[in-house]
């Protein structure tokens, strides 16, 4: 371990003597001997490092262990005396690197990290989209995430990355049903004019927070109500003729109807 002490007291102070800001990050940290850790982040604050960054490298740690680590690193911060700040680097390869990084925060994390659509090594890191729009559920954030979409598409493009149909937020079915009884509720809050609860009452997310809106389909699931919402929704006039046309076709197939298909059975309806 004195090897290591003396690494890291001679890169923290070569950076902090150039003026530098240092964060000093050890790695896979939450796998990590405690005694190891201590002497390391010491070492660190005392040549000037003032951030440190627990980095869960391979998505190892519950919320339980994540909360137990970041309340002992500010213990072990307030006895040096020193402002320092926390940083939390989560990996997902068990599927918890959202609930870590919120937890991380809740437990006295300053800064967590984040990537677009979870992009990492392995299973990736805490997808950034998600989080942001879990942090302002939590009211902890009121940022603007409308772009939100722009940037994911974006990231996606560049990167060659495809969007899971089904991501939290950013997916093509985040904000699509086709459930009778959820398009029906979608439907009378239109109808009374409350958008905001068209926006909320089967959705834990606004869709209108990242830009989108409430989508509904038709499929053999349906009700009348998704056919006459689809076709307000194209300014088309839901007559029964052309209702009932729709509904016969959706509940004799097997999957979602597409638009085509729709706009197919529309045209075949005759005009009164």
């Amino acid at each position: 371990m004195g090897r290591m002490v003396h690494r890291v007291e001679e890169s923290v102070t070569f950076a902090v003597k150039r003026n530098l800001p240092v964060m000093f990050v050890t790695e896979d940290t939450t796998r990590a001997d405690p005694e190891v850790l201590r002497a390391l982040y010491l070492a660190a604050i005392r040549c000037g490092a003032r951030r440190i960054c627990l980095a869960d490298t391979v998505g190892h740690a519950t919320p339980n262990g994540t909360q137990q680590l970041v309340h002992w690193a500010r213990e072990l911060i307030a006895g040096t005396g020193e402002h320092i700040l926390i940083d939390w680097h989560g990996h997902n390869d068990r599927g918890l690197s959202l609930i870590n990084a919120i937890v991380a925060l809740e437990s006295g994390a300053d800064r967590v990290h984040a990537t677009a659509l979870g992009m990492g090594e392995r299973c990736g890191n805490t997808p950034m989209e998600v989080l942001l729009v879990n942090l302002r559920m939590l009211g902890l954030i009121d940022h603007d995430l409308t772009r939100l979409p722009d940037y994911c598409n974006l990231v996606s493009r560049t990167c060659g990355v495809p969007v899971a149909y089904n991501h939290p937020v950013e997916g093509a079915d985040a904000f699509r049903t086709a459930t009778g009884v959820h398009a029906s509720a979608v439907l009378k809050a239109m109808q009374i004019g409350k958008a905001w609860l068209a926006d909320r009452v089967y959705s834990s997310v606004p869709a209108g927070w990242v830009g989108r809106t409430q989508e509904i389909e038709i499929g053999p699931m349906s009700g009348a109500s998704n056919v006459i919402y689809w076709l307000r929704a194209r300014h088309l006039e839901p007559r029964a003729d052309r209702v009932e046309a729709i509904f016969e076709a959706a509940k004799n197939s097997r999957r979602l109807l597409t638009e085509e298909q729709i706009l197919g059975i529309v045209a075949e309806c005759p005009e009164p």
